[in-house]
């Protein structure tokens, strides 16, 4: 199947209506019903985010449809450090193309995890000495990890997965954040629209945590994967 009819497959397969994946995608509906007539296609940056949101690869999401030119408007965007990681992916992919078979290298490692979030933990993070965990994949430059404890971020963060975050207070609305809500620990979406400024899950099972002066909020960092 093509991508139009990938993202239609998979916006029903997890459950979503037009509207809720142009909310998270922060685009307009019609948007998302031109991509599922083959009107209009996505930009890869949409597709990255679409694929994690359905829990899937983008090469799944992508279909039979991708163009080269595709890449190029979010390659040019990314700073040298990620520039530097999309050359060496290329390079395998070509290399895999090619059938040049790399030897298998020990991708395991250890993180330094300063605690859980999502459900609250009731404690700074920061001040917690960090515990070392075995994790198996490639790790990203970040400034510290965290435990996602619940599913009120699915499809995108599992209960039990490790996620790696920058530390930063300044966020943009869309960005996926760990903040300290009323003295506890969450891994949330911060939005900030004509409807408010709040926290928001992904799992449409959750309310939206209002950001108001009846709240104590603040933001440990954005996460990067």
């Amino acid at each position: 199947m093509d991508i139009s009819q990938n993202i239609k497959y998979y916006r029903k397969q997890a459950g979503y209506t037009q509207s809720d994946l142009a909310k998270l995608l922060q685009i307009k509906p019609t948007a998302v019903s031109a991509w599922e007539s083959g009107r209009n296609k996505p930009l890869m940056d949409k597709v990255t985010v679409m694929a994690n949101i359905f829990g899937i690869n983008i090469s799944q999401l992508v279909g039979d449809t991708f163009e080269v030119n595709d890449i190029n408007p979010v390659y040019n965007k990314l700073d040298t450090s990620r520039k530097r990681n999309v050359y060496q992916f290329a390079v395998r992919q070509l290399d895999d193309q090619n059938n040049i078979i790399a030897f298998p290298t020990n991708t395991k490692s250890e993180v330094a995890v300063y605690g859980a979030v999502s459900a609250g933990t009731g404690e700074y993070l920061l001040d917690n000495e960090p515990e070392l965990v075995d994790y198996d994949g490639v790790v990203p430059e970040h400034d510290f990890a965290v435990i996602v404890n619940g599913e009120s971020m699915l499809p995108l963060f599992e209960n039990g997965q490790i996620i790696f975050v920058k530390k930063t207070t300044e966020v943009r609305s869309g960005q996926v954040v760990i903040a300290n809500y009323d003295q506890q620990a969450y891994v949330k979406k911060y939005v900030n629209d004509e409807n408010g400024i709040r926290l928001v899950s992904l799992n449409k099972k959750y309310e939206d945590m209002p950001i108001n002066e009846s709240h104590e909020m603040s933001i440990f960092g954005v996460v990067v994967l």
